[in-house]
């Protein structure tokens, strides 16, 4: 199983939660973290390297 983290980021820009994800793969890790984003973009991280960011629908 790989690690990830969903960061959640608040209107001012700074994280306002975490999200661990452990998933077979990093496909699954960007699915899990789409479902992370109500309302504020999420950041999806494996340990220092940045993968993707997900904003909210307007």
């Amino acid at each position: 199983m790989e690690e990830y983290r969903a960061y959640v980021i608040g209107p001012d820009g700074h994280i306002i939660n975490r999200v661990d994800i452990r998933c077979s793969d990093e496909n699954e890790a960007r699915r899990l973290a789409k479902i992370a984003v109500d309302g504020h973009p999420v950041e999806l991280w494996q340990t220092d390297r940045f993968i993707e960011r997900f904003e909210p629908a307007h």
